[in-house]
């Protein structure tokens, strides 16, 4: 997508539905200042131009997800099938083209380390990969879509799944349809759904795309915390450009995120991380092409 210019109506507008994503036309347009009308016309224009998407983000455990890791992948011949190999597998959540020490990077989830440590595994066996260097997630220091630490304490059926894959799919899919779409009434569907999100199972809310803000530029770190570097992650994690962060075990300690405007923006963010007391950039690296997974940020007013 283009950018996309986005005025005080439209911040206000994804701010709402970032904290509700379900939330009612009617209710979003008392909020914003503006008509029924116009307010549905404004977020049909930003959901038909990709700036955002209105999503569930269900809870990690719900998704047995208990394990994470960051793969640096390095690869014999072109790194273009290799990629698309490795975003085959069911437990690669992303997979990314760069420029940096390694031609991939990857993410890889599973419900558990040994699981974890098979999948992985996986990921060596695809034809053309030569090495693959991981780091395993300890802590989420910045992740602004992740949901409350604990998991959730109700039992899904099979029903839930279903809804949530729904929700997953497209956050403000009516009741009705939903209720099509698992054979229950619309009445019965509400109630499973708000179970759901009171549960804090499924969080529905509006991803940003960074390109809709002027933010053209992803780029990624690696570094290794010194001595006197306890708090430099939380530090990092304060930075506007920021959009994701995590402590690491393995070649790094922490593994972050940065959206920038510009290349000169994206190597600014950079070498403001090589100035941090305690801190050792071990790593910088930029995305040229996502293979998969969509990455959006939630910023909205700058």
């Amino acid at each position: 997508m283009r950018g996309l210019d986005l005025d005080a109506t439209d911040a206000a507008i994804v701010r709402e539905l970032q904290k509700d994503g379900r939330l009612a036309f009617e209710t979003l347009a008392g909020r914003v200042g503006l008509s029924r009308a116009a307010t549905r016309l404004r977020v049909r224009r930003l959901l038909e131009t990709d700036a955002i998407r209105v999503v569930g983000v269900a809870h990690p455990a719900a998704r047995d997800i208990g394990a994470l890791a960051h793969l640096a992948i390095d690869v014999t011949g072109r790194s273009t099938p290799v990629a698309a190999a490795i975003a085959a597998l069911p437990r690669v959540t992303t997979v990314s083209l760069v420029a940096g020490r390694f031609p991939l990077v990857a993410e890889v989830c599973a419900a558990d380390p040994s699981t974890l440590a098979q999948s992985i595994a996986e990921v060596r066996t695809v034809p053309g990969v030569r090495d693959v260097s991981a780091v395993f997630y300890t802590d989420v220091v910045k992740d602004p879509y992740a949901g409350p630490p604990h998991p959730p304490r109700i039992e899904l059926d099979g029903i839930d799944a279903r809804l949530l894959e729904l929700l997953e799919h497209d956050g403000r899919t009516s009741f009705a349809d939903m209720a099509a779409a698992v054979g229950l009434s619309p009445g019965a569907v509400r109630g499973r759904v708000l179970r759901l999100m009171e549960a804090a199972v499924v969080r529905v809310t509006a991803l940003v795309h960074p390109l809709a803000l002027g933010l053209g530029r992803l780029g990624g770190f690696a570094l290794r915390l010194e001595r006197g570097g306890g708090d430099a992650l939380a530090e990092i994690a304060s930075w506007r450009r920021i959009s994701h962060l995590t402590r690491g075990l393995g070649r790094a300690d922490g593994i972050g995120t940065v959206t920038a405007e510009s290349l000169p923006d994206l190597h600014s963010t950079f070498e403001r991380l090589r100035a941090v007391s305690g801190v050792r950039v071990t790593e910088t690296w930029v995305h040229t092409d996502l293979v998969k997974e969509r990455y959006e940020i939630p910023v909205v007013a700058r």
